[in-house]
């Protein structure tokens, strides 16, 4: 009886390790580990013919649909937020991005990705990336947001804003008191 019960348990036991290990396989691809900071806020809306976030405007196209019979398709309401994340490089410096995600009825579709080079080329170290509020209620279109960083790793960090406008422009920027 005894027997039985260690064979029980033992085998319960194993069945746990594979099914948490199974489970652990799974989660290690949500989110990379060089993703050392992140934070999702601000938001924007527009027509449905916007162009999406983009340092430089590489085209002034319109970006409405058309159908077949080459027709403009009636452009649909679009919203959405914005995420803004640090990825830490080999050399322990990070690149900082900005993304621009619509909120769609299958969930969240990235639209854009854009490396912030302002921050970037200091070749910084990231100690914090900051919402301007954690309410998770913005009144205006747009981002505020602080990256906190150093250049020089036993310095002390300093703030540098990124804002994003009712009009999708980007202002990266050092932090002013």
């Amino acid at each position: 009886m005894m027997a039985m019960r260690q064979a029980v348990i033992m085998a319960l036991l194993v069945s746990g390790w594979s099914v948490a290990a199974e489970a652990q396989t799974v989660h290690d691809d949500i989110l990379p580990a060089s993703i050392i900071f992140a934070t999702s806020t601000g938001y924007w809306e527009d027509d449905g013919n916007s162009l999406p976030v983009e340092r430089a405007p590489t085209t002034t196209q319109s970006v409405s649909a058309q159908n077949v019979s080459g027709e403009a398709a009636k452009p649909e309401q679009r919203h959405g937020y914005y995420k803004l994340f640090a990825v830490r490089q080999a050399d322990k410096t990070s690149k900082v991005f900005l993304q621009q995600i619509a909120q769609i009825d299958d969930g969240p579709a990235i639209l854009s990705t854009v490396e912030l080079q302002e921050i970037s080329d200091l070749k910084p170290y990231i100690t914090d990336i900051r919402p301007e509020n954690s309410s998770g209620f913005i009144k205006e279109p747009g981002l505020f947001a602080t990256v906190y960083l150093k250049t020089d790793p036993a310095a002390e960090p300093d703030g540098w804003t990124v804002l994003i406008d009712e009009f999708g422009d980007i202002t990266v920027e050092k932090a002013t008191n």
